[in-house]
């Protein structure tokens, strides 16, 4: 009797335990339950990412930062060109008065004909006036001393005395008178008209030589020398 009553109450202990089937809280069967949830897994990731080649017709909404400004746009393809045999030859009006059309055979030939060529080569024509050649004026007479002819005249150095002077202020009068002349050539031509080169009242040669203040005739007989 004592050891039936052990016996008895093993096997209802035993009655009541659940078998262990691998379910769990809430689920009846876990091995089914991650079969299922791996099947979702792969419809959802069959749903997300479309089949190659698909486009998907979801609308895609670009926000303000990432669109392209206008600025930046990529600017319309410029019109192919026509060839000339497509293209219709309308007049040109040129509404710029101060820019000549005659380059455009378009606009000339919209309002020019033989007839007004005609026309107007024929007033150009009577237009025309041919003036004929005259004598090149000359210079006015100059009675004045030749320096060019007084220096091919003479055959002394400069500071070669040919001609006595005065020494009393001479050095004074010859700085102070040959600064009133804008070049040597005009001093010479007043020193020849004074009476030079064998008086001298005005003081332009005190060393007697012909030559007044600092004119040189050796570019003149070089110049007749040929070199």
């Amino acid at each position: 009797m004592r050891f039936f009553i052990p016996v008895a109450a093993a096997l209802v202990v035993a009655a009541c335990v659940p078998e262990d089937t691998n379910s769990g809280v809430g689920f009846n069967n876990y091995d089914s339950y991650e079969q299922q949830r791996a099947r979702r897994e792969a419809q959802l990731r069959q749903q997300a990412v479309p089949a190659q080649g698909a486009i998907s017709d979801e609308t895609v909404q670009t926000s303000a930062a990432t669109q392209t400004p206008p600025a930046m746009q990529t600017p319309p393809a410029a019109p192919r060109p026509q060839p000339a045999s497509s293209r219709t030859s309308t007049p040109t009006s040129n509404s710029n008065t101060g820019i000549s059309d005659e380059q455009d055979f378009d606009a000339v030939a919209s309002r020019e004909t033989i007839e007004s060529d005609r026309e107007r080569l024929e007033r150009q024509r009577a237009e025309y006036v041919v003036i004929e050649p005259t004598a090149v004026p000359t210079g006015g007479h100059y009675s004045g001393p030749n320096i060019v002819k007084y220096a091919l005249s003479t055959t002394n150095n400069v500071g070669q005395a040919l001609y006595s002077r005065s020494k009393i202020f001479a050095q004074s009068r010859y700085n102070r008178n040959c600064q009133k002349f804008p070049s040597p050539d005009k001093a010479q031509e007043a020193f020849l008209k004074s009476g030079g080169p064998k008086r001298d009242p005005k003081g332009l040669d005190p060393d007697g030589d012909g030559f007044a203040c600092s004119w040189d005739p050796a570019p003149f007989r070089t110049a007749r020398s040929g070199g």
